[in-house]
């Protein structure tokens, strides 16, 4: 019966499933990939002579999708990825890592992203506020899309013994194997929500708010303020709060060489979680600094608010450089 359905549906579930996947939706397209790869190499006469127009129809897919996020990329630029990083149930630290491995490659990124999990989700989009050629994403796009496809096809085809012992196994305990999946998937998913919910609340406390700072400003009591963001947001949004310096949260022991463990500090990036943030502040207190905080909301609270501005003229980089910040306290 998972013959005749693979042989009659086969192509057009991995078309529906791939798209789905790409545009964002919770549903893993490799599996279908390498179920196709198996049913083909198991049945080469029927289900296999399908297996090139699958390929061609998972690229196809792969890059109906890319294309709708690279152009909400280029349309909306970082709004994208604040989206992004509100809807993911990854740490906003992992959407950082991603943009930073976007900035040091470029859209050479593309053909590799379907196998680096979070990449492929951040760096299209990506390309796209970036202001990336279409011709020239849709290429390297297209490279990754194959690269993926026909290694989820080949995969099945070497393992199809295997998997049909699985399916085989799965036949027996008829719908309850598919209740386990099903199960098992909404566990991961409520596990990974849960952790991210348990994370903020931990990091709920201990922020300071905008108006807060703005206060200190206006008193000419203002801390030390860190842009933590990463290069690339800073090109997507080249306007820091005023007198802020460039920091790096990889880089801590730049902070703590540098500064008296006294003085007041506050930290701010620009996902609107700013789990990277708080993590930085949690980092340095635990290094002895007795004062820092992260800016609730981040550069985006701050500018909504009313807050001055300063803008950038260049992006640059990600870094505290000894000559530029204040001599440590004897």
């Amino acid at each position: 019966m998972l013959h005749d359905l693979v042989e009659q549906y086969g192509p057009a579930l991995v078309f529906v499933n791939v798209l789905a996947a790409a545009l964002g939706l919770p549903v893993p397209a490799m599996p279908s990939l390498v179920l196709f790869g198996a049913m083909a190499a198991m049945h080469p006469g029927s289900v296999g002579t399908q297996l090139m127009p699958v390929l061609v129809l998972s690229i196809f897919a792969t890059l109906i999708g890319d294309s709708a996020w690279y152009l909400a990329g280029r349309i909306y630029g970082g709004n994208t990825l604040k989206t992004i990083c509100r809807l993911s149930l990854s740490r906003d630290t992992c959407v950082k890592k991603t943009e930073r491995f976007f900035g040091r490659w470029g859209v050479r990124v593309l053909a590799i992203a379907k196998f680096v999990p979070g990449l492929s989700i951040v760096s299209i989009p990506m390309a796209g506020a970036m202001g990336t050629r279409y011709r020239t994403f849709l290429s390297y796009d297209g490279i990754g899309a194959a690269l993926w496809s026909g290694t989820g096809l080949i995969i099945g085809a070497l393992f199809s013994r295997q998997i049909d012992m699985l399916f085989a196994v799965a036949g027996r305990l008829g719908r309850t194997a598919a209740l386990i999946v099903v199960a098992l998937l909404l566990l991961y998913a409520a596990y990974r929500w849960i952790r991210r919910r348990q994370l903020l609340a931990t990091l709920e406390s201990g922020r300071i708010e905008v108006n807060e700072l703005g206060k200190l400003f206006a008193a000419g009591n203002a801390p030390v303020v860190f842009d933590i963001r990463s290069d690339e947001k800073r090109k997507l949004d080249p306007f820091v709060i005023p007198g802020a310096q460039f920091a790096d949260e990889r880089h801590l022991e730049n902070i703590v060489a540098n500064y008296p463990h006294d003085q007041k500090l506050v930290i701010y990036c620009s996902c609107p979680n700013e789990i990277s943030a708080a993590w930085m502040a949690k980092q340095l207190s635990a290094a002895g600094f007795s004062d820092v905080l992260p800016l609730r909301g981040g550069m985006e609270a701050w500018r909504d608010s009313g807050e001055p501005v300063d803008a950038l003229p260049d992006a640059p980089k990600a870094e505290v450089a000894v000559e530029d910040v204040a001599p440590k306290a004897v």
